[in-house]
């Protein structure tokens, strides 16, 4: 079973989530950001991953630390249930259409954390979501899974379309990439 428990408390949020890559697609996800939950939970459909997630933040100073601080336990939670990443695709890529955004997510579980980000976002924020995080999520969570990730909205005017294509498309990205289809770790190094 690829599963990963994760426990993660500073002074700013506290945080339990459980991943397993094997999952439905199931999720309940509570982070105080209406938001982040809603783009989570099609994560998590879109992706086949089962996500239990509870985090209690300092919303009452801004999203921000929640927001990161999500992305880093998911992060964590991928690179420990990959474990040594043997037969896993390693690759994963997609374009998701949203209306009349069109996003492209492709990724590496490379072991080289690194992200691009293409999302012009012209919204302070999206429901109670400060939109300029939704950069610092995915570069937490590229970050401790130690993944390359490549994002772009492509085009679009709503950025409420923008941001769901992308979390869309990085489900599915991870959902090719995790996929096991071999015995063999997909690396001529030996390691990732």
């Amino acid at each position: 079973m690829r599963i990963a428990n994760i426990s993660r408390q500073t002074k700013e949020t506290n945080i339990y989530l459980k991943l397993n890559l094997d999952g439905d697609g199931n999720s309940n996800i509570y982070t105080g950001i209406g938001f982040l939950d809603h783009m989570l939970t099609l994560f998590c459909f879109h992706s086949g991953v089962d996500m239990e997630l509870n985090c209690v933040g300092d919303l009452d100073v801004d999203d921000h630390h929640t927001t990161e601080d999500v992305g880093i336990a998911i992060g964590k939670a991928l690179l420990e249930s990959l474990g040594e990443k043997i037969g896993i695709n390693r690759y994963g890529s997609s374009y998701i259409p949203m209306d009349e955004t069109l996003a492209r997510v492709v990724i590496d579980f490379s072991g080289r954390p690194y992200l691009v980000y293409n999302a012009r976002l012209e919204r302070e924020r999206v429901g109670t979501m400060d939109t300029q995080n939704i950069k610092e999520f995915f570069k937490a969570l590229s970050s401790e899974a130690k993944m390359n990730c490549h994002m772009e909205v492509l085009y679009g005017d709503n950025d409420h379309h923008k941001i769901e294509a992308l979390f869309k498309a990085f489900g599915r990205a991870i959902k090719q990439a995790i996929e096991v289809n071999s015995t063999k770790l997909p690396s001529t190094k030996g390691l990732l």
